[in-house]
C-alpha cells in the first residue's frame, strides 16, 4: 500500500510518499530523490525497496519548485544530450535558484529529520532506520549520517560529502557509496574523501563502476542509465541493508 501523506518541519508542511513493506518489516528506509524532485521514478524505487521488506518514506524536498514529471523528463533529455545541453542549463539554473538560499540546507535537513522521526514512531521499526538517495539525495544521505547518530546505514548514490574530519567523526553508521567512473568531479574528490573518512574512523566503502557516469541508476534517463551497474548496485544495496538493519 502506498500513499501521499503530509509531514511538517520547521518551515511548514511538505508531501511524502509512504509505501508499506511487503510481509514482515525489516526496518524503515528514507529514499531521497534527485534534483528533479519526487518524480515517478523515485516512487518506483521506493516501491522496490518496500518489496524487499522496508517501510519506505520518500519526501518531496523540492515541492516548492513546482517540478512536474513532464518538466523533469524534458530537462533531463536536454541536459544530458550534448547537442541540447546549452539550452537546458539556463532553464535549470533559474528553476534551482531557490536552492542557493542561505537557509536551504538547514530547512532540507530538518525535513529529512522529520522523516526519520516519522519512521521511528512506526510500530515494528525499533530504530532500524537507514537512508539512501541519488545525486541531490546522495548528498543529503551523507548529511543525515553526520547529523543522526542512531542511523543504522547510509547508501548515497553519486552524492557530495563536503564535511570536515571533525564533522565526519559524528557518523556512527556504515556507509556504502556508489559512483560512476566517468563522473569526473566526484571521482576527482573521492581519494580525499576516503582519506577523511579513514581519519574519522568511519566504516566507508566506495563502489566505482567503469563505463558509466552520473545518474547511472536512473532507468528513465537514456543518456546515463547503465543496466549492469544499476543491477549490481541494487544487489549490493539490498545485501548491505540486510546486514546492518538486522
Amino acid at each position: 500500500m502506498a500513499e501521499i501523506q503530509e509531514l511538517s518541519s520547521s518551515d511548514g508542511p511538505f508531501p511524502v510518499y509512504v509505501t508499506a513493506a511487503s510481509g514482515n518489516t525489516k526496518g524503515g528506509l528514507i529514499v531521497i530523490h534527485e534534483v528533479w524532485g519526487l518524480v515517478d521514478h523515485i516512487k518506483a524505487v521506493a516501491d522496490r525497496f518496500a518489496g524487499e521488506g522496508y517501510l519506505v518514506i520518500a519526501p518531496n524536498l523540492l515541492n516548492d519548485l513546482g517540478i512536474t514529471n513532464e518538466l523533469a523528463s524534458s530537462l533531463q533529455e536536454e541536459l544530458f544530450d550534448p547537442e541540447r545541453r546549452s539550452i537546458a542549463q539556463p532553464k535549470l539554473r533559474e528553476l534551482m535558484a531557490p536552492m542557493q538560499a542561505p537557509d536551504f540546507g538547514e530547512k532540507t535537513l530538518a525535513r529529512i529529520q522529520a522523516c526519520y522521526q516519522y519512521l521511528k514512531e512506526q510500530p515494528g521499526i525499533n530504530e532500524r532506520i537507514a537512508i539512501t538517495g541519488f545525486c541531490f539525495g546522495g548528498t543529503y544521505s551523507f548529511s543525515l549520517a553526520v547529523h543522526e547518530p542512531n542511523l543504522k546505514a547510509a547508501v548515497p548514490f553519486y552524492g557530495h560529502a563536503d564535511f570536515s574530519i571533525e564533522e565526519l567523526k559524528n557518523i556512527h553508521c556504515p556507509i556504502l557509496a556508489f559512483y560512476g567512473k566517468n563522473d569526473e568531479r566526484l571521482i576527482s574528490q573521492l581519494p580525499q574523501l576516503k582519506e577523511k573518512m579513514s581519519k574519522a574512523n568511519v566504516n566507508f566503502t566506495a563502489q566505482v563502476y567503469e563505463n558509466c557516469g552520473h545518474a547511472f541508476f536512473n532507468d528513465t534517463n537514456k543518456f546515463t542509465y547503465n543496466q549492469a551497474a544499476a543491477s549490481d548496485a541494487w544487489s549490493k544495496t539490498i545485501t548491505f541493508l540486510a546486514e546492518h538493519m538486522s
